[in-house]
């Protein structure tokens, strides 16, 4: 029993100097995958985040969805349709996607406040923080966007002492159309905008591997240059070239370090942010 709570004493301690570091800061959280979709996952990632705005920082929160919309598109006879990742989005199903979306975020935001900490869903009924416009190939994607801007005034307002603000990856054209629009490009443009201290991307991966069947050899930290010579080694492909990306975009927009961790792993957030080895992979803009 003792011993327990020396264990536990440390780790308060170990956390310590990461919590006056970050204190005050804004911390912009790209959450999907396993993490949202199981349920005892996805307590112990927003008791992460609550934790978080009690001790001083600022999570702003972005979710994605894609699990529960190709769901709801099964249930209606949709059609679900992917294009180098990203899905085809129609008028009709637009409307879809709108409202999974909405009844995500405001599942999250009951979720917090049932943990004690409060909560802001942005960007549902009134869409006032992303701006976008169609896709360079909007003829094979229909309705998905690219990030024009971000209404910051709208997130900072939300962005109040242990309040977490939670935004749906929809944006609006200046055509009033809705545009289906990438969590984690929505993500690092959010960081950019709002001069972010860190971007964590949560995933269903430990992180970055040299070897992708073997998790003993992920790679805690890498730099911008790092991450762009494993792409032309073809040992970083597939779906995690989009996360890195969002993350160097993120670098080059000024937020300090970026991260992409297991969200599967219990308080993985709280393991990679306040502990000296952390758990995920860091991708900063120089080593």
């Amino acid at each position: 029993m003792m011993e327990d709570a020396i264990r536990k004493s440390d780790v308060l301690i170990e956390a310590l100097p990461y919590i006056k570091l970050y204190s005050g800061k804004i911390f912009v959280i790209k959450y999907g995958g396993s993490a949202l979709v199981n349920p005892d996952i996805k307590r112990e990632v927003l008791q992460d985040i609550v934790f978080m705005s009690y001790v001083g920082i600022r999570p702003v929160l972005i979710h994605g969805g894609g699990p529960f919309i190709n769901n709801e598109f099964k249930k209606l006879g949709m059609k679900i349709e992917f294009k180098d990742g990203l899905r085809v989005t129609t008028r009709e199903s637009m409307v879809v996607v709108d409202r999974v979306l909405a009844e995500i975020n405001r599942g999250i935001a009951r979720d917090i406040k049932d943990l004690g900490g409060r909560a802001v869903s942005l960007n549902i009924e009134k869409k006032d923080v992303i701006y976008a416009g169609p896709h360079k190939d909007k003829t094979k994607l229909g309705l998905v966007g690219q990030v024009e801007s971000i209404k910051t005034d709208t997130i900072r307002k939300a962005v109040r002492p242990r309040s977490v603000p939670i935004i749906s990856p929809v944006g609006i054209g200046q055509d009033k159309a809705l545009y289906n629009v990438n969590a984690d490009d929505v993500s690092s443009e959010i960081a950019v905008a709002l001069k972010a201290a860190k971007l964590v991307l949560l995933t269903d991966v430990k992180g970055i591997m040299r070897n992708k069947s073997k998790e003993d050899t992920l790679i805690p930290t890498l730099s911008m240059k790092d991450t762009q010579m494993l792409i032309d080694k073809n040992i970083i492909q597939g779906g995690m070239i989009p996360k890195v990306k969002a993350c160097i975009k993120a670098l080059d927009g000024g937020v300090s370090k970026t991260h992409i961790i297991d969200g599967r792993i219990p308080h993985s957030l709280l393991l990679e942010i306040f502990t000296d080895k952390g758990i995920g992979t860091e991708i900063l803009k120089a080593r």
